[in-house]
């Protein structure tokens, strides 16, 4: 059996891939290093699967039809981590042709194949973006979901919409992951955790949205690998499951942990929240216990004592 994970090369694509290719599977990822961040970034990350003699890199897109029906055919894909997309709520804001073609389209072509050669699990990266600005707290997937802020998560919300879709015509399994904040070591340098890690260090100034008096879910990577590789291996027909911690903190307690574990207080301003930005992010993750098992083990503090620490060997901080 071969797994494809679409955007592998990425902060949580090549985490998912590592724990694959660690237990002995046969994996293919598929990504086309765009400069959404630093490519380098990415090959890197590649660099350090290749060691494994079952991967397989190909450099393409998701919107590449024949591309994608080729890695089917060639290497008998049965079951697929979907990671690849256009992320980040603001960059979205005046991006939405890119953000349906990429998001909408691209899982939809993921989706046809998937049909076509017969797929075992389809596992899609969602986001709990998709709540918006729900009074409900915490979030829960009986939440109807349908006043996305942004661009990006009403693709992300489309793309499930299209995953019921293709489990109702074709019977597929199809398991919708809403990831709540995920950081962690090789983190997204344009994620809140790496910035403030390299403001802590280069005196660079951080906005801080309502003075730091938003709240997040953060999830650590490890705890959201565990979730991913579980709905990888347990067919639940279709499904939309939640995927983070439950305890959600304030910008501001967040800054102050960061601060202590570097010793450096962090240069910072406040803003007004953008409209595109919810005030809360509040993960009811009861769903994904009952039928994942999932059971985040890593709290903020723990979590960024750990990425601090990647952060100070890869950056050579003494």
């Amino acid at each position: 059996m071969t797994y494809l994970v679409t955007g592998g090369a990425g902060f949580i694509g090549s985490h998912v891939a590592k724990h694959l290719l660690e237990r002995g599977e046969a994996v293919v990822i598929l990504d086309n290093f765009n400069d959404y961040y630093d490519p380098k970034i990415k090959r890197n990350n590649v660099a350090k699967l290749s060691k494994f003699e079952k991967f397989t890199v190909v450099e393409g897109d998701v919107r590449d039809t024949d591309l994608i029906d080729r890695i089917f055919a060639e290497h008998g894909i049965k079951k697929i981590a979907h990671l690849a997309a256009m992320a980040n709520v603001r960059a979205s804001i005046k991006q939405a042709p890119l953000y349906t073609d990429v998001n909408v389209i691209g899982t939809m072509n993921l989706l046809e194949a998937s049909a076509k050669h017969g797929l075992d699990q389809f596992v899609l990266a969602s986001t709990s973006s998709v709540y918006g600005a729900t009074n409900s707290l915490p979030f829960v997937e009986t939440d109807t979901a349908d006043k996305p802020l942004a661009s990006y998560p009403a693709s992300k919300r489309a793309a499930e919409i299209f995953g019921h879709t293709y489990h109702n015509l074709h019977d597929m399994n199809v398991t919708c992951l809403r990831f709540f904040n995920v950081y962690g070591p090789a983190g997204r340098p344009d994620m809140m955790p790496m910035k403030l890690l390299h403001a802590a260090q280069d005196g660079s100034l951080i906005t801080m949205f309502n003075g730091g008096d938003i709240h997040r879910d953060w999830t650590y990577i490890d705890d959201t690998v565990d979730g991913v590789i579980a709905a990888l291996e347990t067919p639940l027909g279709y499904e939309v499951l939640n995927l983070g911690c439950g305890n959600p903190i304030s910008l501001k307690d967040f800054v102050e942990v960061i601060e202590e574990l570097s010793g450096k207080e962090i240069n910072k301003t406040s803003a007004p929240t953008p409209p595109s930005d919810p005030p809360m992010t509040y993960c009811d993750n009861q769903k994904a216990r009952d039928l994942l098992g999932f059971k985040p083990q890593t709290s903020v503090q723990e979590g960024l004592a750990k990425t601090w620490a990647w952060f100070r060997e890869f950056y050579k901080i003494r």
